[in-house]
C-alpha cells in the first residue's frame, strides 16, 4: 500500500505516476477512482492515455512513453493474425500510418477518423472490429494516442529509449516485493525476455520500513493494486478471490485494509453497499472513504451493508 501511494497520498498526478508508473485506463471513471484512492483529484498534467502493458490502455506520464516503443512491437506481433482475419494486411497497416498523420489535424472521435481515412484511400468497415485493431496498431507504433475524452490524436514520443531492465526497476518500485512471473503478468513481456531478471531480489529498505497503519481504501474495478501480480494470495485470500476476480481482467470493487482485501462493494446511485467477506467478523471502517467518494462524485453518499 505504501508503494502504491494508498497509505501516503500523492500530491498530484505527476507525483503519483512517478511512484506507480501507470494507471490502467480503458475505463476512465475507474482510472479517476484509482487516482482518488491515492490522493489525486485531477488527471490534469503532462499525461498520455495509450496502449502499453498487456496491450491495454494505460495513463502514463509523457516522460515514460518509452514504454510504448518497448512493448508496442510485442503487441503488434501478437495482434497480426487477428488483423489479417479482418483484412488488415501488413501493407495496409503501414500505408495507414502516414494517412493517419495526414488526417489527424485535430482530436477526432473514431467514427469521424474512419470517414477521413476513407477519403485518403484507407477504407474500413465501421461496423467491424477493423477500425479498433488498426488504431491499436497505430498506437503501438507510437503514431497516436487516445484522450480521456476518447478522441484520437497524434502522438510524439520524445523521451530516450529504455529497456526491460528499466521497466523492471519501475515495476518493482510500484509493486515490490514481486517476482519475474508477476512482472511478466503485469507487463505482457514474454518470459524469454526476462531470463536475466531471475536473480534480481527485492531487499527491504531498513531506512524506510512500512508498518501497518490501519489504512482503509475503497478501490474500484481495474485498480492497479491487485492487477500488478500473477499471484495475489498475499493480498487476497484465495477463498474469496472469486468474489473479486470475475474474469477478463475485471475486478469487482473491493475494500483494502492494511494491504488485505476484506470486502467488496458496489454503488447504486448515491448508495454504497459493502459486503464483508465471511471470516471477517468486524466490519471495515469505511465511513471516511464513503464520505470522500461522495465528495469526489458529488453525491450525498449513504452507506449500507450486505
Amino acid at each position: 500500500m505504501r508503494a502504491q501511494r494508498l497509505s501516503h497520498p500523492a500530491s498530484d498526478a505527476t507525483d503519483l505516476l512517478t511512484s506507480i508508473f501507470a494507471l490502467q485506463a480503458q475505463d476512465v471513471p475507474a482510472a479517476r477512482l484509482a487516482a482518488r484512492a491515492r490522493g489525486v483529484r485531477s488527471l490534469d498534467g503532462p499525461l498520455v492515455r495509450t496502449w502499453a502493458m498487456r496491450g491495454t490502455l494505460h495513463l502514463l506520464h509523457e516522460d515514460d512513453l518509452w514504454v510504448v516503443n518497448l512493448l508496442g512491437p510485442i503487441s503488434i506481433a501478437a495482434g497480426r493474425r487477428r488483423r489479417e482475419q479482418l483484412g488488415l494486411t501488413d501493407e495496409l497497416c503501414e500505408r495507414a500510418l502516414p494517412a493517419l498523420r495526414e488526417v489527424l489535424t485535430e482530436p477526432l472521435a473514431r467514427a469521424e477518423l474512419v470517414r477521413r481515412l476513407a477519403d485518403v484511400g484507407i477504407a474500413l468497415d465501421p461496423k467491424s472490429q477493423a477500425p479498433a485493431h488498426l488504431l491499436a496498431f497505430a498506437a503501438n507504433s507510437g503514431a497516436l494516442c487516445r484522450g480521456l475524452d476518447d478522441t484520437y490524436r497524434l502522438l510524439r514520443i520524445e523521451c530516450e529509449p529504455r529497456g526491460v531492465d528499466e521497466l523492471w526497476r519501475r515495476y518493482r518500485r510500484a509493486y515490490g516485493p514481486a517476482t519475474p512471473d508477476d512482472f511478466a503478468a503485469w507487463s505482457g513481456l514474454p518470459k524469454r525476455m526476462l531470463k536475466e531478471l531471475e536473480a534480481a531480489a527485492d531487499p527491504a529498505d531498513p531506512t524506510d520500513p512500512a508498518h501497518p497503519t490501519g489504512t482503509v481504501r475503497m478501490l474500484g474495478h481495474f485498480d492497479p493494486y491487485l492487477l500488478g501480480y500473477r499471484d495475489r494470495s498475499l493480498a487476497l485470500d484465495p477463498e474469496h478471490a472469486p468474489l473479486v476476480q470475475t474474469g477478463g481482467g475485471f475486478l469487482t470493487p473491493h475494500v483494502v485494509v492494511d494491504g488485505r482485501v476484506v470486502a467488496v462493494w458496489r454503488r447504486d446511485g448515491a448508495v454504497f453497499t459493502v459486503r464483508p467477506f465471511s471470516g471477517h467478523p468486524d466490519r471495515p471502517d469505511v465511513t471516511d472513504e464513503v464520505a470522500d467518494l461522495g465528495r469526489f462524485l458529488d453525491l450525498d453518499a449513504r452507506l449500507t451493508w450486505a
